[in-house]
């Protein structure tokens, strides 16, 4: 996609930085969800990528843009799609996410609560809700 991008003189924006192509980790995840998208028949990574911000955690709802026509159709398709917790886990093992301050001072979900919350009194975990996933099996 950057070869044609180069070529037709489109490139990418350069909002949060002076260079449009993908750094080596954006490539890297950027091949993992072509693998997920070949394997369950999207037709888009963006698709993709769209339905897992969305099947993570519940109450989630990005909000996404486009400027042709062809990526509201990968919006619309990422609706449909329906990944399996493998291809999530295959997702979060390319590259690792550090969620950084605030999250790291709080806790984790799998872990212990933060030192100082557990000296202000007795907390209950609860299971983690899950997400609202679509009825569909996968994209069409």
């Amino acid at each position: 996609e950057e070869e044609r991008r180069r070529k037709t003189g489109e490139k990418g924006r350069e909002l949060f930085g002076a260079d449009w192509q993908r750094t080596e980790n954006e490539t890297k995840v950027c091949k993992a969800l072509e693998k997920v998208a070949q394997e369950i028949g999207a037709k888009s990574i963006t698709s993709v990528a769209i339905a897992y911000v969305m099947q993570k955690a519940p109450y989630i709802f990005p909000i996404i843009g486009g400027r042709k026509v062809e990526h509201f159709h990968s919006n619309l398709e990422a609706l449909d799609i329906n990944l399996t917790e493998e291809h999530i886990a295959y997702l979060e093992s390319i590259v690792p996410f550090e969620r950084g301050f605030p999250y790291t001072f709080f806790g984790t979900a799998d872990g212990d609560y933060n030192g100082l919350y557990k000296n202000a009194g007795h907390f209950d975990k609860w299971p983690l809700q899950q997400a609202i996933r679509p009825v569909t099996s996968n994209a069409n």
